[in-house]
């Protein structure tokens, strides 16, 4: 089993170019299964529908939630996929076992207020600082994903249209859209702190943001910017790259966009993953709605 397991994380990695996060949690999701496995005497070719619902029963007594339950799932029916496409099973048991609902959870998002605080907090007169600012421009104008920003070459870039090539889940390709601001960020970076940077370690890059090295900065390195700036910004909150793509789609639906347009620009597959927005705005419409209106109460 340990070399199927290799070469099905190899082919998600290479051919269906999955992200570094995706390949490590299948690989827990499939090692914890085979230790399950193990504990119970089974061989992992002879999985059927009733011993996954035993496996099922273990993941719930553990206290997990159904958003762990499902990733789990979908991390083993992906590898019995290719166990099945490549002749070793006859079928996929893991094909017939229902998904848990999702719990509904809002995603919290950032008021347009702090949105302002944070973003004038990077010092523009230095390198680092453009770049901070440049990174948080663009998260928010085109509510992309951190592991999307770090992979934006230059060459994805078009300045006379206001456009960058994106290559999402699956290495699937998009066009987002960013204003002017985020182009004054992009100019003042490519013209200024991104050539200091790379001249003082006579490097030369091919993307976009860059670490105080000179070298392509990681999605943590992204992470711990941001968690720096919202320190010296003072906001009460943590705020996740995550945050930005959240309060980018829910300030664009509260704005009158319609959810079709919200879906094109996050890149989601099914348009249930982008309704969860509207949920949020329409809970803000509430609350405004409560506080404003003078016959609301008795």
């Amino acid at each position: 089993m340990e070399t199927k397991i290799e070469e099905f994380l190899n082919y998600i990695e290479k051919q269906k170019k999955y992200s570094l996060n995706t390949l490590k949690n299948y690989n827990i999701d499939i090692l914890e299964f085979k230790e399950y496995l193990g504990n119970e005497g089974f061989d992992y070719l002879d999985v059927d529908y009733d011993f996954i619902k035993g496996y099922l029963m273990k993941l719930y007594e553990r206290k997990l939630s159904r958003s762990s339950v499902s990733r789990k799932l979908s991390s083993l029916r992906s590898f019995y996929k290719y166990l099945f496409n490549n002749d070793l099973i006859k079928t996929n048991p893991f094909k017939y076992v229902a998904t848990p609902k999702k719990e509904k959870k809002l995603p919290k998002y950032l008021g347009v207020n702090e949105i302002e605080i944070i973003f004038n907090t990077p010092d523009l007169n230095t390198p680092l600082g453009q770049r901070d600012r440049l990174i948080l421009e663009v998260l928010y104008a085109t509510g992309i994903r951190v592991g999307e920003l770090v992979n934006i070459k230059i060459s994805d870039i078009d300045l006379y249209r206001k456009e960058i090539r994106v290559f999402g889940k699956g290495n699937k390709e998009r066009v987002d859209p960013f204003g002017d601001y985020c182009l004054d960020a992009v100019n003042l970076f490519l013209n200024d702190g991104r050539k200091k940077i790379l001249d003082k370690h006579k490097k030369s890059c091919d993307y976009l943001i860059i670490n105080e090295k000179g070298n392509k900065i990681t999605t943590r390195g992204v992470e711990k910017i941001i968690d720096n700036i919202v320190k010296q910004a003072s906001i009460k909150k943590h705020v996740s790259p995550h945050m930005l793509r959240h309060s980018f789609a829910t300030h664009l639906l509260s704005e009158g966009c319609d959810i079709r347009t919200v879906q094109e620009l996050l890149g989601h597959e099914s348009l249930e993953s982008t309704q969860i927005y509207t949920h949020v705005s329409n809970e803000r419409l509430r609350e405004v709605y409560l506080k404003c209106h003078p016959l609301n109460k008795k």
